[in-house]
């Protein structure tokens, strides 16, 4: 009978005689140990633990009190679990069997010295399966040395009656007579002197399959797997990893304890906080290749824990099992409202989506509100985007279809009513109300009704016409992108900016000189943006690196489609709204009318600004390997302004003829002279927002005249008619990413007539769209 099997003994198909952790380990030290390194270490085989269980004489009564469970009887239950766990913590270990232990323990110590650490981990048969990880149900003991060994070997078989394990074999209609126990006995990493963490193959929360998602703490890894401290986290895109370096994000977390050896096995100790990641970029993209192996070797998503050793410095995987707990099916849905109720409300409906929650009237983002509440105000502006990220729904008073709170409430996906009137002051805080926009009109009903969701095909139609997608927020970006989908049409900067970075580009440069201000305002501002930037000396690097990541997220969820970025198209007020914005950005009677897209980036005041936001497009392109990226340039009034700011773009790194330029058509005089504007730009992009404002003369955020702004108009209709026709003629590509075509399919169908290249739309207008242009172009044979 074999009681002990080493690593490299044994392999993926012995999950009987080893558990599903053990069988891992061997697995990958015998075929990848030239690209991952896995501790040394043997199995106690589940032979050692039926031996076991036979000689101390206790397997019927385990039985007896195994069948009498129910999983619903938690009382009953912690009482069955308990006394089996007490009968074999207080059986016997057999002699022969114990001698066999030691034998092995003692090769350890040959191998790395006299009472060698370590790590005595549980490995069941009913774990680590691609259909059930059944992770954490059995314990672990770090820091085990000789004297302690078998008292936690005969721990780690009693962990086979948790009565968490328990209770997930009932659940999971696992019979208990068919679960069996072995034990790991491995080095351990000394990652009480350096870090550990998990890494997946896949982004958990979305299912996207092309990155790697690496969390890591100081130390063991037991303040992450408890979830004590915030870890760091890093993405890194497999689609050019091998050829370039693309850490698509890095968080910091703060980190602020950590798991050492202690006297007894381990212990939790205070750190400093610190500004540094656990991983630099190096040790990143190798974990990274590790994982990808691991899974190339698995052929499925694989969910990892790493140790990085203090004292030899490399990085080892200490467990891999295949994922099945955090990857979603990819699903889209239409909402429908199952009853009705007092309506309260009427607005513009945002969206198709509907939502509930507590009311909240907020008129300060520094209010109290909590995640799932319902975000009523009179108007948002930048700022208020972490906020509206935690709301169920969102509702205000003023505003258009193109308002900041429109536009914010469509990238995230929130159900919203704009332009109520009196939202603040006919709804009560704390009230119950669901926001319905699945009919089109926003209304806001009293109490939360009842409603039902569709689940919606996700097949991709094929069209002639490219249907693309605005994007904007770059969590966002791995699920939309499971959507059918041709790329991404516009995908708008200043969004990141205010999200990711949220400081003005300006008082990043000119940080040192703020430093030595003796203004108090001014010293509060250079506070915060230490708090802000915290890990980067250099603060310009800073904003470069942030944007960079931003942008690259989106462009990793799409690769290798076309995604088109728009640079920033904060209008002064926008702009003054980042902290120390108001030091630069001069004070506008219409900022809709003026400083604005391209006559900034060549202006000298701003200028520095804008070479920060090539450099993070060029770090995207070069260093990442996202040649997918393209770029645009908002309200670009004349085709003088297009060549000044391509030869700023030049000076800062991005050459004209390396990456494809595409000009906004939001202006009249973009339409008038676009002959001249496709002397110069790659294709155009069509912004039915400005141009039917600029058309008409309308104030699009006024809701005195909303109800003349209308995309649809004949005079607006012609300008994108006439632009379409031109672009054509010069061989230049046109598409649009105006809101029009997603409120009104018979202007998306006009489009299609006049032979548009693309239409790019919110996500949530894709497959209406989709099936909408697909019948027109049918139509038209």
């Amino acid at each position: 009978m074999k009681y002990i099997a080493w690593f490299d003994e044994i392999g993926k198909d012995d999950v009987l005689l080893v558990g599903g952790k053990n069988a891992s380990l061997g697995e990958l030290y015998q075929n990848l140990s030239s690209i991952v390194r896995v501790p040394y270490g043997f199995a106690i085989t589940t032979n050692a633990y039926k031996y076991f269980i036979e000689k101390a004489g206790i397997k019927e009564k385990i039985d007896m009190l195994l069948e009498k469970i129910d999983a619903k009887d938690v009382k009953k239950l912690m009482a069955a679990g308990g006394e089996i766990r007490n009968m074999i913590e207080n059986s016997p270990m057999p002699s022969d069997l114990e001698n066999e232990i030691m034998k092995a323990y003692e090769r350890l110590e040959e191998i790395y010295g006299k009472n060698v650490d370590v790590a005595v981990r549980s490995s069941a048969t009913t774990e680590d399966m691609p259909t059930a990880s059944f992770a954490g149900q059995q314990d672990t003991f770090l820091n085990v040395r000789k004297k302690d060994l078998m008292e936690k070997v005969v721990k780690c078989f009693s962990s086979l009656f948790t009565d968490r394990a328990i209770a997930y074999r009932i659940h999971n209609g696992i019979p208990h007579t068919n679960a069996f126990l072995s034990i790991g006995v491995q080095k351990m990493v000394r990652a009480d002197k350096a870090a550990a963490g998990v890494m997946f193959t896949l982004d958990p929360e979305s299912g996207f399959r092309d990155v790697i998602y690496i969390t890591g703490v100081w130390g063991l890894g037991e303040a992450l797997v408890k979830g004590i401290v915030t870890p760091d986290e890093f993405y890194v895109f497999k689609g050019t990893m091998h050829d370039y370096r693309p850490i698509i994000s890095k968080k910091l977390g703060k980190k602020e304890k950590m798991f050492v050896y202690g006297k007894e096995g381990i212990e939790l100790k205070n750190v400093e906080a610190t500004s540094k990641f656990v991983l630099n970029d190096d040790e990143i993209m190798e974990l990274a290749k590790m994982g990808y192996e691991i899974e190339k070797h698995y052929g499925m998503p694989m969910d990892i824990e790493w140790a990085k050793d203090g004292i030899d410095g490399k990085i080892y995987i200490v467990q891999a099992r295949p994922e099945t707990v955090h990857s979603k099916k990819v699903a889209f849905y239409k909402y429908r409202l199952l009853e009705k109720g007092e309506a309260l409300l009427k607005g513009m409906a945002i969206g198709d989506k509907i939502g509930s929650g507590k009311a909240r009237i907020i008129f300060d983002v520094g209010d109290e509100f909590e995640e799932g509440d319902v975000l009523v105000t009179d108007m948002t502006d930048p700022d208020w985007e972490p906020l509206m990220k935690k709301a169920a729904a969102i509702i205000t008073n003023k505003g258009g279809r193109t308002c900041h709170a429109a536009i914010i409430s469509r990238e995230l996906g929130i159900p919203a009513v704009i332009g109520t009137g009196n939202a603040t002051s006919v709804l009560k805080d704390g009230m119950e109300v669901t926001v319905d926009c699945s009919e089109g009109i926003g209304i806001v009903y009293k109490g939360k009704l009842k409603y039902e969701v569709e689940e919606l095909s996700l097949k991709k139609l094929e069209t002639k016409t490219k249907i693309m997608m605005n994007v904007a927020i770059p969590e966002k970006a791995f699920m939309q992108s499971m959507l059918p989908n041709d790329g991404v049409g516009l995908a708008r900067e200043e969004f990141i900016i205010s999200s990711y970075i949220g400081v003005h580009p300006l008082a990043l440069i000119e940080y040192e000189k703020l430093k030595e201000s003796n203004d108090e305002k001014i010293k509060e501002i250079v506070k915060k943006i230490d708090e802000i930037t915290r890990g980067y000396d250099d603060k310009k690097q800073f904003f470069i690196d942030r944007l960079a990541m931003g942008i690259a997220t989106i462009a990793a969820a799409f690769y290798p489609k076309d995604v088109i970025v728009r640079f920033s198209d904060f209008k002064t007020n926008e702009y003054a709204s980042l902290l120390g914005g108001n030091l630069y950005e001069p004070e506008e009677s219409n900022p809709m009318l003026g400083w604005r897209g391209a006559s900034r980036y060549y202006d000298e005041k701003f200028m520095p600004a804008f070479g920060l936001e090539c450099e993070a497009i060029k770090k995207v392109r070069d260093e990442m390997g996202l040649k997918n990226v393209k770029v645009m340039i908002p309200f670009c009034r004349t085709s003088e302004e297009g060549r000044r700011v391509i030869k700023i773009m030049e000076k800062f790194g991005l050459e004209r003829n390396s990456i494809e330029i595409y000009v906004m058509c939001e202006v009249p005089s973009n339409v008038i002279m676009a002959e001249e504007f496709a002397k110069i730009f790659d294709g155009f992009s069509i912004g039915s927002n400005d141009l039917t404002q600029l058309t008409l003369g309308l104030d699009r955020d006024s809701s005195l005249v909303a109800h003349l702004f209308d995309e649809r108009n004949e005079a607006v209709k012609r300008m994108v008619a006439n632009v379409i026709k031109v672009a054509k003629k010069y061989g230049r590509k046109i598409g649009i990413c105006g809101q029009a075509p997603s409120d009104y399919p018979e202007f998306a169908e006009f489009l299609v007539e006049n032979g548009i290249d693309s239409i790019s739309l919110n996500p949530d207008s894709v497959i209406k769209m989709m099936n909408i242009v697909a019948e027109k172009e049918k139509s038209l044979g």
